[in-house]
């Protein structure tokens, strides 16, 4: 997360009830969440081995979900990488980040269970305990949204990873993102471009 939500949630007096942690890792921002207050908290981290250390780091603070989200239920092949402890791992091939990390080898790929964040919430989750959502799923933020149509209309801040090259293959630009977000009300208000080709962007509901 590059861009710093301590900050954020007093710059813009954010209530956060609750946070759907979507490419969660291994929870690093855990601690982040609970110094500004937010009481529920679902990870969602697809691959077995990261899951496994998320689950380790959160200890119980939180629900920790073993699955992909996208726009569609099945099973999905994940591009997976090791040398930046699978935080580049994708669902879609990479293109320019292998010229930009070039030490950074996607060497394997692994078959993951994928769902929709609309039909999870569908199971049981109460909606009105969430209305933020940081996702890192390194390109495939779109296609998680438009997974999420019922869901969106709930939520009021999102943090997500953006581009603005093609990262990865077909991955959508800042401005698709914003173009998609607009329809359920939100707008662009923070961005950094700390990777160059790629960084984050803070949207929030008007």
């Amino acid at each position: 997360m590059l861009l710093n939500l301590v900050k954020l949630s007093e710059k813009y007096d954010m209530k956060i009830d609750g946070v759907f942690h979507i490419g969660a890792h291994f929870g690093q921002e855990n601690s982040i969440y609970n110094q500004i207050g937010i009481k529920n908290k679902i990870f969602f981290e697809p691959l077995p081995h990261t899951f496994d250390k998320l689950v380790e780091n959160i200890n119980g603070d939180g629900i920790c979900v073993n699955v992909a989200l996208g726009n569609k239920n099945g099973v999905v092949e994940m591009f997976v990488e090791s040398v930046n402890q699978g935080q580049s791992s994708s669902v879609l091939e990479p293109v320019l980040h292998t010229k930009q990390y070039p030490n950074i080898v996607f060497n394997e790929k692994k078959k993951v269970t994928m769902t929709t964040l609309d039909d999870y919430v569908k199971e049981g989750v109460n909606i009105t305990n969430y209305n933020f959502i940081n996702i890192d799923v390194q390109g495939y933020e779109l296609e998680v949204f438009k997974g999420a149509k019922k869901t969106l209309e709930n939520i009021d801040y999102i943090m997500s990873e953006v581009n603005r090259d093609e990262v990865y293959k077909d991955c959508p630009m800042v401005e698709d993102l914003d173009a998609y977000l607009s329809i359920y009300g939100f707008e662009r208000v923070e961005t950094t471009w700390d990777g160059g080709t790629w960084g984050d962007a803070f949207y929030v509901k008007r």
